[in-house]
Order: structure tokens, then sequence, then C-alpha cells
């Protein structure tokens, strides 16, 4: 049995499932609302019911206070449809944004590389096309590990029949220690997508910056390669931070399409790299090495930030230091499961995040 949902103040309608989350089928509709999390622990789904009866599912008390409750705000991403509703969402709908559908695939693994020490690219056919905007994610299910688990598209939406990921081992990670030490080519997996709100805002003018550390290049490499194969004529700088030369993977990759393409410049930056009196490149991280290219000056450019907390946390604040501000400035946090609620509020001041 399903029930429809309106959403506004969009005017939207839905049908969802019996047992279909809000969230889903909004999703799967290419309705987007925001969530984070995705489990009820953020809060960053919360909306408003209008009319209707809805079950709230387990969100947590932390994310969903009792007075909350009573006022009759929910969280999608674990309410369920016990009747027609009406409810209100804080949408900020982007012009730029695609809304692809979230389908379900199946996929085979073809290839596994190791890109670093620490990171593996895993390379899927799916059985069909997938369309999506370059810089969103897919969920996976794994064997034996609970709940599905959420990782970058590398590959340009061009190349829509696979799925190329970069998976960094996780220490005590249930999903990426089995990606590292028991998945292997031939197996299948069951995955959804595409996910999420980071992409290019094409229609903003201003030359565009990356910036990226460990497996964060995933997003970028996915972005930057539809940007060139469009002929996009913006100047794009990379800048790729990693702690030394074994953890700085597809560097080829780059330098190539720097040699190819008079407007991407690529720059690499390592951490650890005090002692290498073989690294000729930048040393230091990767904001420095930002901060050293444009001399502290970052204003009339959008950019483009994806990889672990820190790294976020530090490249805007030089950015915002730099004459950026947050309608400049997009992001994508790479965080694990280990992380939990607390990683996934959002900053008052930054609402991107």
């Amino acid at each position: 049995m399903s029930h429809t949902v309106t959403i506004e103040p969009i005017g939207e309608q839905i049908e969802v499932e019996d047992g279909q989350t809000i969230l889903q089928a909004a999703l799967r509709n290419g309705v987007w609302l925001p969530f984070a999390c995705g489990h009820g622990t953020c809060g960053t789904c919360k909306v408003q019911v209008i009319d209707g009866d809805v079950d709230l599912g387990e969100a947590s008390s932390f994310a969903l206070m009792d007075s909350e409750r009573e006022e009759g705000k929910v969280l999608v991403c674990c309410a369920t449809l016990e009747s027609d509703v009406t409810i209100e969402a804080d949408i900020d709908v982007d012009e730029d944004f695609e809304g692809y559908p979230v389908e379900d695939y199946q996929a085979t693994v073809t290839q596994i590389v190791d890109l670093s020490p620490t990171i593996k690219g895993v390379h899927l056919k799916l059985d069909r096309e997938m369309t999506f905007q370059a810089g969103q994610y897919i969920n996976i299910d794994l064997p034996g590990v609970e709940g599905s688990r959420a990782f970058s598209l590398a590959n340009p939406p061009s190349r829509a029949d696979e799925v190329e990921l970069h998976v960094r081992l996780v220490e005590g990670g249930a999903a990426t220690s089995y990606i590292h030490q028991q998945l292997k080519e031939g197996d299948t997996l069951n995955l959804s997508g595409p996910y999420g709100q980071f992409f290019v805002r094409s229609s903003q003018p201003g030359d565009l910056i990356f910036i990226a550390g460990g497996s964060g290049l995933s997003s970028p490499q996915s972005m930057i390669l539809d940007l060139l194969a469009q002929d996009d004529d913006r100047q794009i700088v990379l800048f790729q931070g990693a702690r030394n030369v074994e953890e700085l993977y597809n560097r080829e990759l780059f330098e190539g399409l720097s040699r190819d393409h008079d407007n991407f410049t690529y720059v690499p930056a390592l951490s650890q790299a005090e002692d290498d009196a073989g690294w000729q490149g930048f040393k230091g991280y990767v904001h420095e090495a930002a901060k050293a290219h444009f001399d502290g000056r970052f204003s009339g450019r959008k950019a483009y930030l994806c990889g672990p907390p820190p790294m976020i946390d530090a490249a805007l604040t030089a950015l915002m230091q730099g004459r950026l501000f947050e309608r400049d400035i997009f992001m994508e946090k790479f965080l694990t499961a280990a992380d939990g609620a607390e990683d996934a509020q959002r900053s008052a001041l930054f609402r991107k995040i």
C-alpha cells in the first residue's frame, strides 16, 4: 500500500511505498531533500508535517527533541507514512542540479588496483547505464557489512556503464577492510545512486579551484575530466594533497592533462616531504600550496573541496581569508562510519557543509 506526500513549498507530489522513508521515495523520484547522515542522528533532514500521520522511525532524541516531535517535526530519513501527508521542507533548489532519480543497479567487479599503500581503485561494470552529475556518489552493499556505504564516483558521466571508486583503508572499518582484503574481480555487488549535491555550478562565472586530500580526489577527478571533455574554457587548478610520494596517486594522469590542456594546472603538495630530496614540488599542506599559488588572493573564483574534515577546515579558513565567501565554496567531507553524528553536524556559519 502506498501513500502520497506533498512537499511544500515546491508543491511536488510523490508516491511513498509501505515501509519506504520519505527521503528514499523523494530521491528515487528525482526530488532532492536536504540530508546528511541518512540514519536519524544529525538532524539535517528535519521537516515540518503540516497534515497527515507519520511514523517517526528511529530518529534519535538528540537530532529530534521531544519539543520538536510535539510540534510535528520529523526526520525524512527515518519517517514513514501512515496516511497521505503534506510536509514543509527547507529546499534551496539549485538551478544546476539535474535531479536524476536514484535507482538500483547490479555491478560486477572488473578490476582492483593499488593506487597507493592505503587506497585501492575499484572498477565496476553496471548492468545498465547510470545517469549522474560529476561529483555525485553511490551507496553500495557489501557482504557481511551492516548498512550501505557511500563512495564518490571517480569516473566522468560519459563512462555511464561503469563505476570507478577510490577506497581508503580505514582502521577497524568493516566496509573498507572488506574491499581491501576480500573483494575480488568477478564479484557482484548491489548499489544505488546517484546521490549528492556536490557538483560543478556551471551557471556561475569564475575560474575553478579544486582542493583534494587522500581518496577525496575521486569527486574532483570526475568533475575535471567532465569539464575538460566538454571543452570548458575556464581556468582550472587542482591542488592534490598527500603525506608522501607513495600516497600521491594518479599523479601521471593529471600531469598529462596539464600538458594537453592550456586551461588546466596541477599542483601536488606533500605534507611530510621535508627530508625528501627528490621531491621538487610543494612541501607542506595542500591549503598552503593553494595560498602560495594564488598569493593568498582567491576572489573571483569558485572552489570545490573534497577530503577529510581537517583538510576541509584548513582549506575553508584559507579561502575565506583570501576573500572567498560561502556562495563561492562547495565541499564534501569524507566521513567514515566511525565519525558518527558529531561530524555530520553542519556549521551554523557555513550551511553548505
